[in-house]
C-alpha cells in the first residue's frame, strides 16, 4: 500500500504547532511560579503554606530565610 507523501506537510504542521503551543503554555506557567514546577493535588496545608509565604514575601511561591516576620505579616 502506497504512502500519501501529501500527508506528511500538514502532519508536520500540525505535530509541530501543538508542540510549541505545549513549551509556550509549560513556559509561562513556570514563569509565573518564579521557575518553579506547577503545584498539583493542593490540600488545605498547602494553602495555608502558600498564604503565609504570600504575607512573607508577596509571592505564593517566595520563600524567606528570616526568622522574624515583618510588621506588615500580621495585618494581611
Amino acid at each position: 500500500m502506497p504512502v500519501p507523501w501529501e500527508a506528511l506537510i500538514p502532519f508536520g504542521l500540525l505535530t509541530s504547532m501543538f508542540a510549541a503551543a505545549g513549551t509556550l503554555l509549560n513556559t509561562s506557567k513556570r514563569a509565573q511560579n518564579q521557575g518553579k514546577p506547577v503545584r498539583y493535588h493542593v490540600d488545605t496545608w498547602d494553602e495555608m503554606m502558600m498564604d503565609r509565604d504570600r504575607r512573607l514575601t508577596g509571592h505564593i511561591r517566595g520563600q524567606s530565610v528570616c526568622a522574624v516576620p515583618s510588621l506588615t505579616f500580621a495585618l494581611t
